[in-house]
């Protein structure tokens, strides 16, 4: 879904990171050493505190303490902290608390592990805990959870971790830089003339929906069901959970993008887009949200100023969804 176009970007790293390939783009090719370093810290860190995949990772270890009030670091309770404004923005609609229910279709580890499919029953319709029954307390660094509680921070922590990386490299470095998480895009610094040039394209096959934006601040996020779908028994299902049932939300769009001022924002409203279905559209237009919607025969629908000609740049200076 993500493609860099390297003209006027002299520098580029990328590693396996998260599940999924890290991008790192700089306008200076004298600091990519320090850069990559910076990234490489930064994703192993959000990695040990967020992974609901690492038995070790601070997440993980909240499942055994939640009949009790748990001490967070701070950095697991502003990931928590982005993941419930984001449920609040999008009144529900992506919840972290779809944990649960990701398991019990069977993704309850790597994705390289079920990507063949998983043996079992599509489990009944059941509404998720829902985000409001996580308690944080910010002034003591406490968090409490309904037992049995499972949290999945995927709409939120790798566009965080994005949006961190970006303002560390050029805060720290000066230099224009573009990171990507699996196509989870954050910018920040001075750009290369035209802006940072993204391709897009839809893994999911069949007619082209491809084109290119270029994007000079902020976050861009694309949210599709092709890359992380599988078969449960005799149904295939995908990792985008509607909250209301707990099951994969019905598909209507092949791929959505949003940019946004910052990655959190584009992803979660591409996230929510995915859920809402038909709605997006007026829901987006709504928010002001430049956004790009590829429906599952092909049909691009471009929202509140995405150019009709993708090659021409969009601005990423907008609402918060």
């Amino acid at each position: 879904m993500f493609g860099l176009n390297t003209i006027d970007c002299p520098a580029i790293y990328r590693i396996p990171a998260l599940g999924t390939t890290a991008e790192l783009v700089l306008t200076d090719p004298d600091v990519l050493v320090a850069a990559a370093a910076i990234l490489r810290s930064k994703l192993d860190h959000i990695d040990r505190v967020a992974s609901r995949f690492r038995a070790d990772s601070e997440i993980s270890k909240l499942y055994s303490d939640s009949n009790e009030v748990a001490v967070v670091s701070q950095d697991l309770l502003e990931v928590l902290d982005v993941a419930l404004r984001v449920a609040e923005a999008t009144d529900g609609v992506v919840d972290p608390t779809v944990g649960g229910a990701m398991c019990r279709l069977g993704y309850d580890r790597d994705f390289s592990e079920i990507a063949g499919g998983v043996t079992g029953l599509l489990p009944v319709p059941t509404p998720v805990p829902g985000w409001k029954t996580i308690e944080v307390d910010a002034a003591r660094r406490t968090v409490h959870m309904t037992p049995g509680t499972r949290i999945d921070l995927g709409a939120t922590a790798k566009a965080w971790a994005a949006d961190r990386v970006a303002e560390e490299v050029f805060s720290s470095l000066g230099c224009g830089v573009l990171v990507s998480l699996g196509g989870d895009v954050a910018v920040a610094g001075p750009p290369p003339s035209g802006g940072f040039r993204i391709g897009l394209g839809d893994v999911a096959g069949g007619l082209p929906t491809g084109g290119a934006v270029a994007i000079a601040s902020g976050g861009l996020a694309t949210s599709g069901i092709a890359v992380r779908q599988w078969r449960m028994g005799g149904h295939h299902v995908h990792h985008i959970i509607d909250p209301s049932t707990g099951l994969p939300a019905e598909p209507v769009w092949r791929t959505v993008t949003v940019t946004a001022a910052t990655c959190v924002d584009a992803n979660a409203a591409s996230t929510a887009a995915m859920v809402k279905g038909s709605a997006a559209l007026s829901w987006l237009a709504s928010r002001r949200l430049p956004a790009r919607l590829v429906a599952l025969d092909g049909t691009v629908f471009n929202i509140a100023g995405w150019p009709a000609d993708t090659d021409t740049p969009i601005a990423s200076k907008c609402d918060t969804p």
